[in-house]
């Protein structure tokens, strides 16, 4: 969306947040990112001021990054909307029926989509799709 820069795209999320709450005509990207944010009531107070714009989050002191958070959501959106790996959408719908909550199945494919993005850049490769999509055949054998 925003390439490598960290500031314009959380002020992205800042913008479409505030048309959000002013009722402003959203696009379909911005209308699936005020979705993921609505879903969020915990980060909402980021949103209050800019102090989020330049804040650093390290998983080393127990933080969750709420924009990669809510970024890893957007990217199932477009996913499965795609079906993007192939086949993708059908283990969605299956773990959704699983579930029963579509919030709670994204967390679970977030999971494996972070553990295929970590071992992609561990290992200086492209991410396995196959890996990927095997690894969300298992959340459904659990």
């Amino acid at each position: 969306m925003f390439g490598q820069n960290r500031q314009q795209l959380r002020q992205f999320y800042h913008d479409v947040w505030q048309k959000k709450q002013n009722n402003v005509t959203l696009n379909a990207l911005e209308t699936i990112i005020a979705q993921v944010i609505e879903a969020h009531p915990e980060y909402h107070f980021i949103f209050q001021s800019d102090a989020s714009l330049e804040r650093d989050y390290f998983v080393e002191d127990g933080q969750t990054n709420p924009f990669l958070h809510m970024g890893l959501h957007i990217s199932l959106h477009e996913q499965i909307s795609s079906n993007r790996p192939d086949g993708i959408r059908a283990l969605y719908q299956q773990l959704l029926h699983k579930c029963g909550d579509a919030h709670g199945a994204e967390h679970q494919m977030m999971e494996c989509l972070t553990e295929s993005l970590w071992l992609a850049q561990r290992n200086n490769t492209a991410p396995s799709e196959a890996d990927y999509l095997e690894a969300l055949k298992q959340l459904l054998r659990r």
